[in-house]
């Protein structure tokens, strides 16, 4: 991934230097648990374990001539340790390490994940709770519908996070797996004690049955979640930008001082995160197709995921990583404008009550067919000519036949509108996700 979009703490999980360590890492413990089956000498273990390393620049070199990382990988161990290095890789093959190596890498970065959704969820909780009450119109089709609280959406958000949260949880589990079971999985050359030993030590479970390598679902179900939770940040981005528009002017985008918007035109202030937000998820959805395609192998393995996979999974695990971090900011210093979103309201003349004042009249005995027609020759009037459409109910002498004016009046109570919003909150907010 490109600098632009890339953050240390994550960059470091995918960095050589961290692949390498684990590697190593499976070696050593590898060699642990044959110590313990008296596989190999303990005196051997000890000079191991005192003289291990490698050196990233000596392996790209060694792999430039035998075109095998794993292999150039255990020779520059090899230089470092010497002749015990006949103890290191007995029995396994090279995605013992390399899956195994792989899960630990994704939970690391899974881990940094779950912690930034947790952010973005508690920035659109105490946002939701500072708007509980801003009213503004809810919109259907991209038409007035009914009126909601800006709070309400952001806690609509939040209450999406939540469960891409349990999402992000339940990848880690899936791909919490590691397998040591030799060339094509089936223990041939290795004890599966192994195997366990390695993998309770580094927090993995044993794959309960494998090829050469861990199935390739795994992974994808993994991306599939990274795919699902950048759609739901472009979810909220698209939403974002709307509110911005100049026609809208509801919600925007923080403005910084010495900020320029065009290079053309000195007035703009555009929503560059949300776009930005936007375009990133379509990279991570991209990338799960890709992962789908992964898992049909040949036979026991072939290494087509491979070269995929170095790009994916790092790829993806960054972007999230930073389209979670943006979004928190875009969020957290949101500009709200609660007088346009009544300025807004007011471009309706009331006819987002046209439910509630429907409803009314089926109460009074009238049938709801007949109701619809009478409140909807209305509207329609409202539209094509203008007015108010409570003054229109008030004059429509069918309606005035079931409802008095103060009836009709108490339809347009946006208090009776919205009374349901903090039964709404309590239900989301009730509990912190687990």
């Amino acid at each position: 991934m490109i600098e632009r979009y890339t953050r240390p703490e994550m960059a470091a999980i995918w960095h050589d230097e961290n692949r390498f360590r684990i590697w190593l890492d499976i070696e050593i413990l590898a060699m642990e648990a044959m110590v313990r089956q008296g596989w190999i000498p303990a005196d051997a273990l000890a000079r191991v374990r005192k003289k291990a390393s490698f050196d990233v620049a000596r392996i790209n070199e060694i792999e430039k001539k035998v075109k095998h990382d794993v292999i150039a990988f255990l020779t520059s161990v090899a230089e470092h340790i010497g002749d015990d290095s006949r103890f290191l890789h007995v029995g396994m093959t090279s995605s013992d390490v390399l899956d195994t190596a792989f899960a630990v890498q994704m939970r690391q970065a899974l881990g940094l994940l779950i912690r930034e959704a947790e952010g973005v969820f508690d920035v659109l909780k105490a946002r939701a709770l500072e708007h509980r009450s801003t009213v503004m119109i809810g919109r259907t089709h991209g038409i007035h519908a009914e009126p909601v609280t800006f709070g309400w959406k952001m806690a609509l958000w939040a209450d999406e996070v939540r469960r891409d949260i349990a999402r992000l949880v339940r990848a880690r589990d899936v791909i919490s797996v590691g397998k040591i079971s030799g060339a094509v999985g089936t223990f041939a050359n290795i004890d599966p004690f192994v195997e366990t030993y390695v993998c309770r030590k580094l927090g993995l479970t044993p794959e309960a049955v494998a090829t050469q390598v861990v199935q390739r679902d795994r992974h994808a179900e993994f991306l599939s979640t990274l795919a699902l939770v950048a759609s739901s940040i472009e979810k909220f981005s698209v939403e974002l930008r709307h509110l911005q528009r100049t026609e809208v002017l509801e919600a925007e985008e923080y403005f910084s001082e010495g900020q320029k918007g065009s290079s053309a035109m000195p007035h703009k202030r555009n929503p560059i995160s949300a776009e930005n937000l936007s375009g990133l998820a379509r990279v991570v959805r991209a990338n799960s197709l890709a992962a789908m395609e992964n898992v049909a192998l040949w036979h026991e393995r072939d290494i087509s995921h491979s070269s995929v996979e170095r790009i994916i999974i790092p790829d993806s695990t960054i972007l999230i990583d930073y389209m979670l971090m943006r979004f928190d900011s875009l969020v957290g210093k949101l500009f709200v404008y609660p007088q346009n979103m009544k300025r807004n309201m007011a471009l309706s003349k009331g006819l987002f009550h046209s439910e509630t004042v429907m409803l009314a009249l089926v109460g009074k005995g009238l049938a709801r067919e007949t109701a619809y027609s009478y409140v909807q020759r209305n509207a329609m009037d409202v539209w094509k000519q203008g007015g108010d459409f409570k003054e229109r109910l008030q004059n429509d002498k069918d309606i005035r036949a079931y409802m008095t004016s103060a009836e009709i009046a108490g339809c347009f109570d946006l208090s009776r509108t919205l009374k349901k919003v903090d039964y709404i909150f309590k239900r989301v907010f009730k509990t912190r996700h687990q």
